[in-house]
């Protein structure tokens, strides 16, 4: 028997509405999401077990606006929607970029979302329901690990206020317009373009979209509450601490000599070699790593790890720069 569950929640000048439990029902999860009349549908589904050998986690992120969304039919000969366009790629990468890191390190099950808008209102941008569907409520209900849920806002400056998903006409008198993610602590992932505002007034833009993101955050944790499937037992493969010992003692010093290459094409080559041969070199110690090429699997994720860490915490930047100098162009 269908059961639907429904929330709806003021979120600014808009009314929103999360319902979950109609459609879809053989995904993982799937929620209908509408904010005054733009509604996106999205369904999550996830593999339980991962491929062996996978050594990447495989996301997928498609966002698909139809012309019936906007009461319309393609005018082509066969009536058929076209390939996606450089906006729907674009609002594809907007959903993905906050969701990715939320999901746990050595996660590797194949995961897809796809968002699809089924109704506009030419005032309302679809791109922030769908961030606020498939991003936080579908992924949050799965039971897929994920460390969310997140909430996304779309901010405007008009006539030196702040304004919370402006409509497109207040859009056209806006000096800012300013997407932000984030989750209840932390803000994930800003956008936005701006006429000469200051400093000030950007990241007041930003603290305003976290802050008023927050019920979308509270009403997607009630609906969990609700509706939410147990959460998936999964655990990460067990850290080889003897390996990653062993390649960071083989590769740490010659990486720190190549990240202070300055040429980019002498560096890469660099890197390059001290990977082929630390690998090489694990596998001529250890002759049952070449088995099923599991040495090759972790020597790679940890000299990533390593890469990272050099470059992000012990700030070795090409050119003598550290992380908070700006290069000028």
């Amino acid at each position: 028997m269908l059961n639907p569950i429904v929330r709806k929640f003021q979120y600014g000048q808009h009314t929103v509405t999360l319902e979950t439990g109609m459609m879809a029902r053989q995904a993982t999860a799937a929620v209908m999401v509408s904010m005054d009349d733009t509604a996106v549908f999205v369904t999550v589904v996830g593999q339980k077990k991962a491929k062996p050998g996978q050594d990447f986690f495989p996301l997928t992120v498609n966002y698909q606006e139809r012309t019936y969304a906007a009461g319309r039919i393609p005018g082509s000969f066969f009536r058929r929607e076209g390939r996606p366009s450089e906006g729907e790629t674009l609002i594809a990468r907007l959903i993905d970029r906050p969701i990715r890191p939320l999901f746990p390190e050595g996660f590797v099950n194949e995961v897809q979302v796809i968002a699809t808008v089924v109704s506009v209102n030419p005032q309302v941008n679809p791109d922030i329901v769908a961030m606020i569907d498939s991003a936080s409520a579908a992924l949050s209900l799965s039971g897929i690990p994920f460390n969310g849920p997140i909430g996304a806002a779309r901010v405007g400056y008009i006539n030196d206020q702040y304004v919370l998903n402006p409509t497109q006409d207040e859009l056209k008198e806006s000096k800012l317009d300013l997407v932000v993610a984030g989750t209840e602590a932390a803000v994930l992932m800003v956008e936005s373009e701006a006429e000469l505002l200051s400093e000030d007034q950007m990241l007041g833009a930003v603290v305003f979209g976290h802050e008023q993101q927050q019920v979308v955050i509270q009403n997607i944790n009630e609906l969990v509450k609700e509706a939410g499937k147990p959460r998936w037992d999964w655990q990460p493969e067990p850290v080889n601490e003897a390996l990653n010992a062993r390649v960071a003692a083989l590769a740490e010093a010659r990486l720190s000599d190549a990240y202070r290459i300055t040429d980019k094409q002498e560096r890469y080559a660099q890197v390059d070699v001290i990977k082929s041969e630390t690998i090489a070199t694990l596998l001529a110690e250890d002759e049952t790593l070449d088995e099923n090429e599991l040495g090759k699997v972790h020597a790679a994720r940890k000299f990533c790890t390593l890469s990272r860490k050099m470059l992000f915490v012990a700030a070795y930047w090409p050119a003598n720069r550290v992380s908070t100098v700006v290069k000028k162009i």
